[in-house]
């Protein structure tokens, strides 16, 4: 097959991997490079922390299930569990790159060091890549960048705001370098930043060290990867028809809807762990030991740090952690694309400049995309599967990117929303099915839902009321897979799969009708009492 544009792919994790996809789907030329001597981004392991990559500990698995966050057309083996460890995520993509056939494409142990608007850019819109491997430097001419480098790679270690921390006399480390728990063995350990990595990394010491505490500064909700009934928290809350509940109900019902739906395994206030706003919609923290751990005295969760002393930290409530031997910062991470020119991907007050967070709505030629860099209470593989397609499509010229007025407008709207819905910290958050119904319109993958209950119900209904699963993007349109329908139906058959390892009856599937009936039970009997008492 005659090849089309030159795309350069700039890392080989989940999002290289599905863009080195679209864009042999689309017919273009992709060439991957890849830091590392293997794919799988972050979620390759590895003992030490590496320069320039993202890192994970050894006890990783993942907060969203196996049927929302596989490929599209590729799905998880049947008796793979519905939360995995990293290194089944790591044996899936590997198994995904050999049988789409991409690992060809991919140059290893090469380093992207610069990526430079060629001269004539304004009317061919090339790029100047620069890349090195094995101390030889190489340059080379590409139609279009795929940036795929991810977010989690450069630490936040904000150590000037806390005063007294140069004084500290035990170790002080990101949460990045943190990779099993052995070390700490009898130790004092205080944990700062309540997000995933905190809280996983908290629960993991507490069987080993001599106390454990969460220093947090705003709070957050914690919830269990198991919901209602025993079925995985994704599969029950990311609906169609619970996001248009929350996007059209009235504000004070929905917050009221959302906080009953946190707070449903335990009251937050109880533990010290409610958010300074909890109607907020920042992604919540995944734990299923920490209200235990919290129960059982073995971690403690603390407000903001005032100051350090040589072996002890002042909370702002005046209380004080004594003798600590070790402070861990899981305090985030700053983007950086250090290849790139500042101007290329702008920054406005901590806001990315990115249309639909892939394209620089301010460039002459739309020839660069950053593929990843958004989050969402969704999982990231059936995010960059689309970003990448969409992409590929309007690299290749199928597609077309509205006016620049149009998208500038479009940012501004989006990130005032943003800031009503996550918080003016939050600018990478976005509303998953939302924003994924907005690419799929773009390609022609959107599932057309009244035409859907009209022609086929069933599907109608699961696709609905069911999971939001990455197979509806492949129903129709480009990139359309045969299997998807199928897929859809029965998803509920794969999940339940692994668990029957003692047999003890049918499998129970969950009825969505009778648990949003169940949920509104209450608002709609007080209603109706309230109407006749009027």
């Amino acid at each position: 097959m005659t090849m089309g544009k030159k795309v350069a792919i700039i890392g080989a994790g989940v999002s290289g991997l599905a863009s080195i996809r679209s864009c042999l789907e689309e017919g273009l030329e992709p060439t991957c490079f890849e830091k590392s001597n293997d794919i799988g981004g972050l979620w390759k392991f590895s003992d030490h922390a590496e320069e320039g990559r993202a890192s994970i500990y050894k006890s990783v698995f993942t907060n969203s299930s196996k049927e929302m966050m596989c490929f599209p057309d590729f799905p998880y083996p049947d008796d793979f569990p519905n939360f995995m460890h990293n290194s089944k995520i790591q044996e899936y993509l590997t198994a995904f790159a050999k049988e789409k056939n991409l690992l060809k494409y991919i140059q290893f142990k090469t380093f992207v060091s610069s990526v430079n608007k060629r001269p004539d850019f304004a009317t061919t819109g090339q790029w100047d890549v620069t890349t090195e491997r094995d101390g030889k430097r190489e340059s080379a001419v590409f139609d279009a960048v795929m940036i795929c480098s991810g977010h989690h790679v450069y630490p936040n270690l904000p150590k000037e705001s806390f005063p007294g921390l140069n004084h500290f006399k035990g170790k002080c480390f990101h949460s990045r370098d943190y990779k099993e728990p052995g070390v700490f063995n009898g130790k004092r350990v205080l944990v700062i930043g309540l997000g995933n990595s905190g809280c996983d990394i908290a629960t993991e010491l507490s069987h080993t060290a001599e106390q454990v505490v969460i220093s947090s500064r705003s709070g957050s909700w914690v919830i269990s990867r198991v919901w209602d009934n025993g079925y995985p928290w994704d599969m029950v809350l990311i609906t169609r028809f619970g996001t248009f509940l929350k996007n059209n109900l009235p504000t004070a019902i929905s917050d009221w809807l959302y906080m009953k739906q946190m707070n449903a395994r335990f009251k937050h206030e109880n533990y010290g762990l409610m958010p300074l706003n909890g109607v907020l919609r920042k992604e919540p923290v995944f734990n299923d030991e920490l209200p235990a751990c919290i129960l059982c005295g073995i971690v403690s969760v603390k407000p903001n740090v005032k100051k350090f002393t040589e072996t002890s930290a002042i909370f702002e409530d005046g209380t004080t952690f004594e003798g600590i031997d070790c402070v861990i910062f899981a305090t985030g991470y700053s983007y950086a694309y250090t290849f790139l020119d500042e101007s290329i991907i702008k920054n406005r007050n901590n806001e990315i400049i990115l249309f639909k967070g892939v394209f620089p709505p301010l460039l002459e030629k739309t020839t660069i995309a950053v593929i990843g860099f958004v989050q969402s209470l969704g999982a990231a593989i059936p995010t960059v599967d689309l970003q990448s397609r969409w992409a590929a499509q309007v690299i290749k010229g199928t597609c077309t990117l509205p006016s620049v007025e149009d998208m500038m407008n479009d940012i501004n709207e989006k990130m005032e929303r943003k800031r009503k819905w996550y918080g003016k910290s939050e600018t990478l958050e976005t509303d998953y099915i939302v924003y994924m119904d907005e690419l799929s319109s773009f390609i022609g993958v959107k599932p057309n839902i009244p035409w859907l209950f009209l022609t086929d119900p069933k599907l109608a209904m699961e696709v609905y009321f069911g999971p939001c699963s990455s197979y509806q993007f492949r129903l129709v349109g480009p990139g359309k897979w045969p299997g998807a329908r199928n897929a859809i139906l029965t998803q509920w058959d794969r999940s339940l799969k692994p668990l029957q390892t003692r047999v003890v009856g049918s499998l129970q599937k969950p009825r969505f009708f009778f648990h949003w009936l169940k949920l509104f039970a209450v608002p709609i009997l007080l209603i109706a009492v309230f109407l006749v008492l009027t």
